[in-house]
């Protein structure tokens, strides 16, 4: 772990509720796909963890993919005050979310919201280093419009025979035209997996009730417990009454 100065190089609109802030580091950061670090937001006290979006081969320009929580100061600010050219002070990485790169089984992603960030770095630290198991993404999001980096993940499926990316909708508008999977994403991944999720190693990524119902779903489909790994998004609102290991495991 590392303390890290960064300028702002770039904010994007991800989504209508999401934004893509890209931070050029002052020195390298050193970290595995699916970490996180601690950003110290101006006017806030305690630092908010986002996980790293961008793979480990980019050490300078880390992305932080951020969805505003309503009422919420730390976001509030990233998405109403935060600007290119602004410094901030983070530290990292931390977090045990990563890929067991020693296991045989193949991939499964199964990703909500801004929960992508996570498996997004993996998934292209995977390709980049020539992985041959077969990786499987699911993602979902509630109208096409919160669907985000969906051109990017269509893209690496059709340069990776070994990629597949299931992309879902649970709540798609009619002027979306969608013709993609609908439903939660456990119920896509039930369906696409025909319900059986053996020989494969589960990370999930978002919030506390998707990675729940995910978690049974996979229980259900026959994978155990020591084949799944989670990171649940959670506001520091939910703090006090979540807690980041799911009710359903004693231990995870």
């Amino acid at each position: 772990m590392q303390d890290f100065i960064g300028t702002v190089a770039n904010i994007t609109d991800l989504t209508p509720t999401a934004k893509g802030v890209f931070i050029e580091l002052d020195s390298d950061i050193a970290f595995q796909a699916g970490q996180y670090v601690n950003l110290h937001v101006p006017g806030v006290e305690l630092p908010r963890a986002f996980s790293l979006a961008n793979p480990p081969s980019e050490k300078r320009m880390i992305e932080l993919d951020i969805r505003h929580v309503p009422g919420g100061q730390a976001t509030g600010y990233v998405h109403h005050a935060l600007k290119v050219g602004d410094r901030l002070r983070l530290n990292g990485p931390y977090g045990r979310f990563f890929v067991r790169r020693s296991a045989p089984e193949d991939l499964l992603f199964m990703a909500g919201g801004t929960g992508l960030s996570s498996p997004k770095s993996m998934v292209l630290d995977l390709l980049e280093a020539g992985e041959t198991r077969t990786i499987t993404l699911v993602y979902g999001a509630r109208n096409r419009a919160e669907l985000y980096d969906d051109a990017l993940f269509r893209q690496l499926a059709a340069a990776h025979a070994n990629f597949h990316y299931v992309p879902a909708l649970s709540s798609p508008d009619p002027l979306d035209g969608w013709t993609g999977e609908t439903g939660f994403v456990h119920e896509v991944a039930q369906r696409h997996f025909n319900g059986d999720f053996r020989k494969h190693k589960a990370y999930m990524c978002g919030p506390p009730l998707m990675i729940d119902a995910c978690i049974t779903t996979l229980i259900r489909g026959r994978l155990f417990e020591r084949d799944m790994f989670m990171e649940k998004f959670i506001s520091a609102a939910d703090t006090a009454s979540e807690t980041r290991r799911s009710p359903l495991f004693k231990v995870i």
